[in-house]
C-alpha cells in the first residue's frame, strides 16, 4: 500500500513539473515575440515596467532566503536574488542609455 502511495505522489509531482515547465515555456516563447515587435519608442517605458517586476521578484527571493526552511531553499533563494538583481540592475544601465538616445547633442541655449 505505502509503495502505491509512493508511486502516485512521484506520479503527482511529474505531472506537476511538467505542467510548470510547459507554463515557463509558453510565458516565455509569448514574452520573446511580444518584446521582440516592440518599437524602439516603447522599449524605455517597458524596461521601467520590467525593473520594476524585477524589485518584486527580488523581495520574493530575500523573503525565501529569510524563511531558510531548507538548505536547497536558502541556496536557490540566493541564486534568485542574485539573478533579479543582476537584471534590475541591467535594465536601468540598458534604460539609461537609451534616454541619453533621446537627448540632443546640440549645446543647452543659456
Amino acid at each position: 500500500m505505502r509503495a502505491l502511495l509512493n508511486s502516485q505522489l512521484l506520479l503527482e509531482t511529474i505531472y506537476l513539473i511538467a505542467a510548470m515547465l510547459f507554463i515557463f515555456m509558453l510565458a516565455a516563447f509569448i514574452g520573446f515575440e511580444v518584446i521582440r515587435h516592440v518599437s524602439p519608442l516603447l522599449h524605455t517605458p517597458l524596461m521601467s515596467l520590467t525593473n520594476a517586476l524585477d524589485a518584486i521578484a527580488v523581495m520574493g527571493a530575500i523573503i525565501l532566503v529569510g524563511e531558510h526552511k531548507s538548505t536547497l531553499s536558502a541556496v536557490l533563494g540566493f541564486i534568485a536574488v542574485v539573478a533579479a538583481t543582476s537584471n534590475v540592475v541591467g535594465g536601468f544601465i540598458i534604460t539609461d542609455r537609451m534616454l541619453r538616445m533621446f537627448k540632443s547633442s546640440r549645446p543647452s541655449k543659456p
